[in-house]
């Protein structure tokens, strides 16, 4: 096998311009080993074109993109370097799943054994003798990360992955991926299942009409959109908020709860204290990443 690089990727002032179209605008960010990123963003933000120039399948119009340093094309083994998924695998009708990956080894010049190796990794050896044409979705996103990994690749590489996954299946991809990520390889994680990212990823880059919009750490980008609103139930409302701060908002939800924010969960519960009012509620509401995508993209995405 060849020696690893880092597998840092690196994304630098990349652009494409579909005629008028600028698909991907001056975008700059890097994904670093050891972590699973997610790479969010709208319909037609880029993220497809950005993951097709990063694997030399789209000239850019200006910038580069590497991987370890080095631009796919000039990777001596690519298939040992770089596993990738842009949509779900495709497959001879006729051929089985085994066969499918045996024909990938023996192109590569890779063992044939190892298809039965990443058959057994992602749950399809009970599978490995039906035909491609009998797979369902779900299936066919497995035999793709299995043939991503054939080549036990320092980076991966994948596009919407857990698309046909049921519930289990998206369990099992996420400890897949985190598990990949604790060896020290480089994950970049392109998808629409923001609840599942926000599970998944250690980091996330997001961008819009082919901009970088936000980099950084899920809990940093959750955080910079403000502190936990404070959601409280009480008998005594009134009481309550006469003994907080002035400067404390407070406003009155249908359900008769007050959302206070401007106030930690514990000096609130020092002054209710003082004050004698009982609390029947008391949590840190904080805004998930569904509703920070959506503020931080907000009428930035693009029509195409």
């Amino acid at each position: 096998m060849t020696e690893r690089s880092d597998g840092q990727i690196t994304v630098s002032g990349l652009t494409k311009v579909y005629r008028k179209v600028r698909a991907v605008d001056d975008l700059s960010f890097t994904v670093a080993p050891g972590r699973v990123t997610g790479f969010l963003g709208p319909n037609g933000a880029g993220k497809t074109t950005t993951l097709r120039m990063l694997l030399n399948l789209v000239t850019p119009t200006s910038g580069t993109a590497t991987i370890g340093g080095r631009h796919y094309a000039d990777l001596e083994d690519p298939i040992r370097a770089v596993g990738a998924i842009l949509e779900a695998s495709g497959a001879h009708r006729g051929r089985t799943g085994r066969a499918h990956l045996k024909m990938l080894c023996y192109a590569a010049g890779i063992p044939a054994s190892r298809a039965d190796d990443v058959l057994n990794l992602v749950g399809l050896t009970p599978a490995a003798k039906r035909k491609f044409k009998g797979y369902s979705l779900g299936m066919r996103q497995r035999l793709g990360i299995g043939a991503a990994l054939l080549g036990d690749p320092q980076v991966l590489i994948l596009d919407e992955p857990a698309n046909g996954l049921d519930p289990e299946g998206i369990r099992w991809m996420r400890d897949l991926l985190k598990g990949l990520a604790d060896e020290g390889r480089t994950v970049l994680v392109s998808s629409h299942l923001l609840s599942e990212m926000e599970i998944l990823a250690d980091d996330l880059v997001i961008i819009a009409a082919g901009k970088l919009v936000r980099q950084g750490t899920v809990t940093d980008i959750i955080d910079s959109m403000g502190a936990a609103q404070l959601r409280v139930r009480t008998p005594k409302p009134d009481e309550l908020i006469a003994a907080l701060d002035p400067a404390t908002v407070v406003r009155r939800n249908e359900d008769g709860a007050l959302l206070v924010s401007g106030v930690d969960a514990r000096t609130l519960g020092d002054r209710a204290l003082e004050a004698r009012v009982p609390l029947y509620e008391l949590v840190a509401d904080k805004p998930d990443l569904e509703n920070v995508f959506l503020q931080l993209t907000a009428g930035k995405a693009a029509i195409r």
